[in-house]
């Protein structure tokens, strides 16, 4: 299995390395305009083979993507502090002009799984410039918010946060929706759970949804739990598990949203996004979700796309 990684910043170089680490490929690509820099990578990645698994590592232009089975763009100007992501898109979208591009040049069977940022719109536009059908364009919408707050939820509640089941739909920012409708731990719901507390809940997704803000501003970037994500993707997509994750992808007829992409569980496999799950969410949160849409939508609309 061939993996892609153009952009070898912060979060393209986690990623490989968590690659690495989990021995999810054979061969590993990395395209960065910076050429010394995905150089260097594939070198400092290279010594580590050693400790881990079996992998080729190389770097080069997008030539180097020749073959590759799923290829993720992490390229991007970075996140500013105190940014929102929705103002990072005229940066960035010249940027994915030139990424996509390269990738169906040489990858025309591969799948696209889109990291920057904003990564909803960037999704839409990847989908749109390359061609492909939707289900092999996936964005990492809102698999990295819905861990948040699990992980918030667990501490919480004092349980493993493998064990919270909720999800954040939406726009992968600020406009984000929780569905508590439906959050339970151990298939019990919140409120009838020892601990239940509103408030806790509302300060619980507040810290969840602005935690990428927190980081930056203490750090400058935000990139170990997004690799590790991007990482469970591909997996799911490597072995065909049919995970259900929290992604972006093209939606038609969600709860009366269309021809947008937008954070929701969907079914990840083989194919790529096998199939989107429709979640029976509360009347306050489907009107959250289409707001949160109908943002997205707004700015597509004013793209030359």
């Amino acid at each position: 299995m061939k993996i892609g990684v153009v952009g070898t910043g912060h979060v393209g170089s986690t990623f490989a390395f968590t690659l690495l680490l989990r021995g999810l490929a054979r061969e590993l690509a990395l395209v960065d305009r910076r050429r010394d820099k995905a150089e260097g990578d594939a070198m400092d990645l290279n010594h580590a083979v050693p400790f881990a698994r079996p992998v080729r590592i190389s770097a080069g232009g997008y030539e180097t993507l020749q073959g590759a089975s799923i290829v993720c763009i992490a390229a991007g100007v970075a996140q500013r502090p105190g940014e929102d992501r929705l103002s990072l898109l005229r940066r960035n979208i010249a940027v994915l002009r030139e990424v996509v591009a390269g990738i169906t040049a040489h990858c025309p069977e591969a799948i696209i799984l889109v990291a920057s940022n904003p990564v909803d719109i960037l999704s839409y536009a990847a989908w749109k410039l390359s061609g492909y059908p939707a289900a092999r364009v996936i964005g990492s919408g809102t698999i990295l918010d819905t861990a948040r707050l699990r992980y918030l939820l667990s501490r919480h509640y004092r349980v493993d946060p493998r064990s919270v089941h909720a999800h954040i739909i939406g726009e992968h920012g600020d406009s984000e929706v929780p569905v508590w409708s439906l959050a339970n731990i151990a298939g019990i719901r919140l409120e009838d759970f020892e601990g239940y507390e509103p408030e806790a809940h509302r300060v619980i997704f507040e810290k969840a949804r602005d935690a990428a803000y927190e980081i930056i501003r203490r750090k400058g970037a935000t990139y170990y739990a997004i690799a590790v994500g991007l990482a469970r993707i591909v997996e799911s997509i490597l072995r065909d598990e049919n995970t259900v994750l929290s992604v972006s992808t093209l939606v038609n007829g969600y709860h009366g949203v269309r021809d947008v992409y937008v954070g929701v569980p969907a079914v990840v496999g083989r194919n790529g996004v096998e199939r989107v799950i429709e979640l029976p969410l509360a009347r306050e949160e489907v009107e959250a979700f289409r707001r949160s849409a109908s943002i997205l939508r707004g700015v597509l609309d004013s793209l030359d796309l």
